[in-house]
């Protein structure tokens, strides 16, 4: 039974990285997944070890890893609403109206540094789709704009990864209680700072950001709001942004997990929603366009049911007791072991994960090394994993949430991709790694 669950992962996984071609939602193959390789485990009698790597019964176990997930979800349907809310309200808009440049290169360090803080604050994914929809209104050409969209992406993961509400494997670690607040912004903002700076600097010097960009007339005075408008997106904007930052906060305050101070947050949010008018004389029946039950049906509810199926199925493969050194082990613990034994220079190993995080989703893999590797809360293979996976995926279009967001939006070719933004994004992921290494080596 326990080869049954390896090839179930193993085809699962591969439907999942292929499902563009298959042209099947890969949170079909991770539901099923998830759900056979804990149904192998039970009907195999398979033993299985908890989080202490020691025996355990079943059921204990699978209660243990479904409340773990079950605090990385509510964390996220929380943070999606709250940003949903901020959207139906253009709270955004505070934000893109104020940009007024027409110069590629000024505009392109403006974009950097806004995605940079942006994803940081709400996410990578929701940073870029906000992004997209400047570019679509200040850069009206789609040649030139796909060179803006594909250097948000790259400025979108660097932001997220020193950031514990900035990407999905950060929030994980966060949860996970592999790293804290402090600790993650202070071991990750440099080199995420560098993996973001390297690649603008090269390509502010390259043509594609030379010279003036080419307004659309046909532009001219949209965005312009009344008063009472202005003042309920700003609103919007500053309290949703508000709660968001005060979620970590309030973890180091009371000491309570991530999630409660999520659902504090979403709460507040929420009820500012009821009391602001966005429109001058909203009727009745209009209420419910700018509503939360509006913004709670606008978030993706399959990525949710996605990381649900994925982080099932990994916490199976953590869970299956393997015998190793006389003694059982989970099967990720396992192949740790065999890692390290193979590839002793741990710092090597997580560059290598970086590298697939190009290519495979980051959150299996961050799932995986969770279970594969014992280190305490704030260790640097933690921080390291969180930066590699977070901007590693940048490498390729189809890399990132963010990557695939901005795929589906503008419509990018990944051969395109590859051959120009692929090198860019590899130069910032090595320096800012680079950069890593040399201040873990001396601090």
């Amino acid at each position: 039974m326990l080869t049954a669950i390896i090839i179930c992962f193993i085809v699962g996984y591969l439907i999942i990285v292929f499902e563009h071609p298959l042209r099947l939602d890969k949170t079909v193959p991770a539901l099923i997944m998830g759900a056979l390789c804990w149904a192998f485990v039970s009907y195999g009698h398979l033993d299985v070890v908890n989080a202490e790597h020691e025996l355990g019964h079943i059921d204990e176990v699978l209660l243990h890893h479904i409340g773990k997930v079950a605090e990385i979800l509510i964390f996220l349907i929380g943070a999606m609403t709250i940003v949903e809310l901020i959207d139906l309200h253009k709270g955004f808009a505070v934000i893109t109206n104020k940009i007024k440049t027409t110069k590629k290169s000024t505009l392109l360090w403006i974009l950097g540094f806004l995605a940079f803080f942006l994803s940081a604050t709400l996410d990578n994914l929701a940073s870029t789709i906000v992004l997209v929809s400047l570019l679509r209104r200040l850069v009206p050409d789609k040649k030139e704009r796909l060179w803006f969209v594909s250097m948000a992406v790259i400025a979108a993961n660097a932001g997220g990864a020193w950031s514990p509400i900035g990407d999905v494997t950060t929030t994980m670690l966060w949860i996970g209680k592999k790293v804290s607040t402090g600790g993650l912004i202070s071991h990750l903002v440099l080199p995420s700072i560098i993996c973001m700076v390297v690649p603008f600097f090269v390509a502010s010097l390259m043509k594609p950001f030379k010279g003036q960009i080419t307004s659309d007339p046909n532009e001219e005075g949209r965005g312009r709001s009344s008063k009472e408008k202005l003042l309920s997106s700003s609103t919007m904007l500053y309290v949703g942004i508000g709660a968001l930052v005060f979620v970590p906060v309030f973890k180091t305050i009371t000491h309570l997990p991530p999630y409660v101070g999520m659902m504090l947050a979403l709460g507040v949010v929420w009820l500012v929603s009821e009391y602001i008018n966005p429109e001058e004389e909203l009727e009745d029946d209009r209420k419910h366009l700018y509503s939360a039950h509006q913004a709670l049906s606008r978030i993706e509810m399959s990525s949710i049911l996605f990381f649900l199926g994925i982080l099932m199925a990994v916490a199976a493969l953590e869970s299956v007791a393997v015998m190793y050194n006389g003694h059982e082990t989970g099967l990720l613990m396992y192949l740790a072991e065999l890692m390290q034994a193979a590839i002793p220079n741990q710092n090597l190993v997580v560059l290598i994960l970086g590298g697939l995080s190009a290519i495979i989703d980051n959150v299996p893999l961050v799932a995986a090394s969770m279970g594969m590797y014992t280190k305490p809360m704030d260790d640097s293979l933690w921080h390291f994993i969180a930066y590699s996976a977070g901007t590693g995926g940048s490498m390729l279009i189809i890399g990132s949430a963010a990557g695939v967001a901005a795929m589906g939006m503008e419509r990018i070719n990944f051969i395109w991709y590859v051959k120009n933004v692929t090198w860019l994004a590899f130069l910032g992921f090595i320096s800012g790694a680079g950069v890593f290494i040399v201040m873990q080596s001396f601090f």
